[in-house]
């Protein structure tokens, strides 16, 4: 599966005072059905009515829907990066508008700096799953997964060309309710099916994972870790 992102740049911000004490909140379309977008892709409504009921109910619901400031490169929520919770979604025909509480972690208190001094800011939707190419665009698939309904982003134009080359271009695969990338799945597997009583045997394809995991994570003659 791929790693699908999707900008929207009409959100709002909105800042609620109660008690001397003022809330940060975004809000605005955050999905849309049943158009081709600017990426060339379209979402079927059935797919994404789909997702956002069970986002809403596994996440939302929890309290645990949280999204992220900037553009991040995998479909996993990280915890140091969060800025914002999602607390609601609604749907109105062909789009997803939603609602999201800015929180008072340190990101969190950067896009608070940033709405007071008038900075427009966008959201940008993440998720996984197959395209298939067609005339109309490329359709997402039955297999997507709705992984956040929104990151922060200041900069929603600029990225998409890096977004779709480098973040999108990775595969990601279930392991355990957890998505890893494929790649780092067939080493691990490779790695456990080597035989463990014939060392030498062993060694060489200890050797040839690992040959192959550096050329891997070469970009541009320069080697770079990325994170799982």
């Amino acid at each position: 599966m791929k790693l699908i992102t999707e900008v929207c740049e009409s959100v709002k911000p909105l800042i609620v005072e109660e008690a001397g004490a003022k809330s940060y909140f975004v809000e605005g379309p955050f999905l849309q059905a049943e158009i081709k977008n600017r990426n060339g892709r379209v979402y079927p409504l059935e797919i994404l009515t789909r997702e956002v009921l069970r986002y809403t109910k596994e996440f939302i619901r929890e309290g645990r829907a949280l999204g992220e400031l900037g553009h991040p490169d995998s479909p996993q929520i990280n915890l140091d990066r969060v800025s914002h919770m999602i607390t609601e979604m609604t749907q109105s025909g062909n789009d997803f508008h939603g609602k999201a509480k800015i929180l008072h972690t340190p990101n969190g208190q950067i896009v608070k700096a940033l709405i007071d001094e008038g900075v427009k800011l966008g959201v940008s939707s993440r998720g996984v799953g197959s395209l298939k190419t067609t005339s109309q665009g490329n359709i997402v698939g039955e297999d997507f997964y709705l992984a956040t309904a929104a990151d922060i982003v200041a900069d929603p134009s600029a990225p998409n060309a890096f977004v779709r080359g480098i973040m999108e271009n990775k595969e990601w695969v279930w392991d355990g309710g957890v998505l890893t990338e494929a790649q780092i799945r067939q080493y691990k597997r490779e790695l456990q099916e080597a035989p463990k009583k014939k060392v030498a045997e062993k060694r060489l394809v200890e050797a040839a994972v690992f040959e192959r995991f550096l050329k891997a994570i070469k970009v541009n003659g320069t080697t770079v870790l990325k994170r799982r």
